[in-house]
């Protein structure tokens, strides 16, 4: 069983729209998160940020792994290594979406044990390394829809 971690933000509230500065029609930095009921023995931390309403289904935007355990993920920051997301990229692809709404996912993962994996490595590279060593999970959603 995966306890329960707490995510919030400064920059916006669950459920709620992320600020501009934050996506591709501003600044396209990642926003800073607070997180709290990290379990005792957790080594490191995994970030995942999905658009949850892709045409597709879900579309990674930035992955990160290796976070030293912290309470706080800073706005501007690359907190650990990074992944390549679903631009092929490694970096942080603010919200972005083509039409109507849609739903961002700033997952974190506390995990027992450090990640072994090639800085080329994608989403799916990393899951079943989650699956194995995730020992604590929590989230905070924001919205998204372009201006123009």
């Amino acid at each position: 069983m995966l306890a329960s971690l707490k995510i919030t933000s400064e920059a916006f509230k669950h459920n709620s729209f992320i600020p501009s500065k934050y996506t591709c029609e501003g600044e396209n930095i990642n926003p800073s998160l607070i997180i709290s009921g990290l379990p005792m023995h957790t080594k490191t931390l995994v970030l995942i940020v999905e658009d949850l309403d892709g045409p597709k289904g879900s579309v990674v935007h930035w992955i990160v792994w290796n976070i030293p355990p912290t309470n706080k993920i800073l706005a501007n920051s690359v907190p650990g290594e990074q992944g390549i997301n679903d631009f092929r990229k490694r970096k942080y692809q603010g919200p972005c979406p083509s039409s109507g709404v849609h739903r961002y996912a700033f997952k974190v993962y506390a995990l027992d044990n450090f990640i072994n994996l090639d800085s080329k490595a994608t989403r799916a590279e990393l899951q079943p390394l989650l699956e194995e060593h995730a020992i604590g999970y929590g989230e905070i959603i924001g919205l998204y829809q372009q201006r123009s």
